[in-house]
């Protein structure tokens, strides 16, 4: 549960890296909790209210908006790539996926230019 929160405790840190695990945890998180809200929503009639959303929804998206792009930012830094990298999403059919792709792909080993390796291994170990 730890890694899932995490972004929520780092929620507007824009710098530094984070592992696969902090991002997708975070993502299982959310979409857990969105389902729950969803179906509640629904039970109460609630759907539907704000667009296609209900108000509890609505406030939960708005509440873990700065919080996601931070951590797809520092994503992007773990993989040695710009924070910049997640406009790509906005590129219809293919922009999703590409990012699909940087956040699936294994972070730098050691230190890249956004900071030290979240994982904590240092290079001069790895090959002694």
């Amino acid at each position: 549960m730890e890694w899932a929160t995490l972004p929520l405790k780092r929620y507007a840190e824009f710098t530094g890296r984070s592992r696969r695990k902090e991002y997708w945890m975070f993502f299982l998180l959310c979409l857990v909790v969105a389902l729950v809200i969803g179906f509640v929503e629904g039970l109460l009639g609630l759907s539907g209210m704000i667009g296609p959303y209900g108000p509890i929804s609505t406030l939960f998206l708005l509440a873990i908006l700065v919080p996601s792009i931070a951590v797809g930012i520092r994503r992007l830094h773990d993989t040695d790539r710009s924070g910049w990298w997640i406009l790509i999403a906005f590129v219809p059919f293919v922009g999703g996926l590409i990012l699909l792709v940087f956040y699936v792909l294994e972070g730098t080993r050691g230190p890249n230019e956004y900071g030290p390796d979240p994982k904590g291994e240092d290079l001069a170990n790895t090959f002694a």
